[in-house]
């Protein structure tokens, strides 16, 4: 997938950015087909994984940073690099300024010829018309031509509440694709100094009043320092609508909540959607590890519904 926002916010930094993507691989990769980083000068974000080849990779984007067109790139990676995995990837290397932003489409599947033949593939071609129809698209390197999908479809997941364990969702989750991350509470001084790049942090005296903002599927995840927030949380959500919503909390919690939440007129089907306690109580109440357990269940159901797409496909 091709970050669109990732390149915008790196390019009103930097005048050109190499974009170095796994444009597909045999055998066994450190990463899959589409994965990529990005490198500039002074920095680099993302990663095709690898160690080794990440480190080659990165050092011949720097070279290119200068000038000319695309490249590509055949590695094996155990006679080339001493790496284990016994595979071989083709890289290809784009350079970006904000003139080649501006030619990047919002969305979609976005083909491009590399090298080789003037003629798109007919596998491509027909990919095009899927993407168009039903929306879904995957990374294809066929015949010297790259197509990737851009800045693919989001996941909404609001965080509620920047105190340890909400500090430590973020700072686990937001490096994952295709999630958009929301930080919200009371005051700036709650959060850290810096938040991490792609998180939109929101302040407010009173948290509970932003929930009508939310998108409609959007996900929730609520870790304040208040159970009288919590609950106002479960209740204004319930009322607006969620794609998903997990709360921090005991079962004698929850126990608590859903009476409450009962009175204030929601049905058991619908509390019964609020998922508590979040995470995998297994590994434990370390922040870190409730953390770590979301990203599991989070990653498990991104997984699970690409398996039901490429189904019904």
């Amino acid at each position: 997938m091709i970050d669109r926002p990732a390149l915008a916010r790196i390019l009103a930094q930097v005048p050109v950015v190499v974009r170095v993507v796994i444009a597909a691989y045999q055998g066994s990769s450190p990463r899959e087909a589409g994965a990529a980083m990005l490198v500039w000068d002074s920095g680099q974000e993302g990663t095709i994984g690898g160690g080794a080849l990440e480190f080659a990779a990165a050092a011949k984007a720097r070279t290119l940073l200068a000038g000319g067109g695309p490249q590509v790139e055949r590695v094996a990676l155990g006679p080339a690099l001493g790496q284990c995995c016994g595979g071989a990837v083709t890289l290809v290397y784009e350079r970006f300024t904000a003139v080649d932003l501006g030619g990047l489409p919002e969305s979609g599947l976005y083909p491009r010829r590399i090298e080789g033949t003037a003629e798109m593939p007919m596998s491509i071609t027909r990919a095009l018309r899927q993407a168009r129809g039903q929306g879904m698209a995957q990374t294809m390197w066929k015949s010297g031509w790259l197509a990737e999908p851009v800045t693919a479809p989001t996941r909404a997941l609001w965080i509620w509440g920047a105190g340890h364990v909400g500090r430590a969702l973020v700072s686990v989750l937001h490096p994952l694709p295709g999630l958009g991350l929301t930080w919200i509470d009371t005051t700036p001084a709650r959060f850290p100094t810096e938040t991490p790049p792609g998180v939109t942090q929101r302040v407010h005296e009173n948290p509970a009043a932003v929930v009508n903002e939310a998108p409609a599927q959007a996900e929730h995840l609520i870790v304040t320092y208040s159970h009288t927030l919590d609950l106002e949380l479960c209740h204004r959500l319930l009322t607006h609508g969620f794609g998903g919503a997990g709360l921090i909390g005991s079962a004698s919690k929850w126990a608590r909540f859903r009476n409450r939440l009962r009175a204030l007129g929601h049905q058991d089907a619908q509390i019964s959607r609020i998922q508590c306690p979040i995470g995998a109580p297994e590994l434990g109440k370390h922040p870190q590890a409730i953390a770590v357990g979301v990203a599991v269940a989070l990653l498990n159901a991104s997984a699970m519904k690409t398996h039901q797409q490429k189904a019904a496909g």
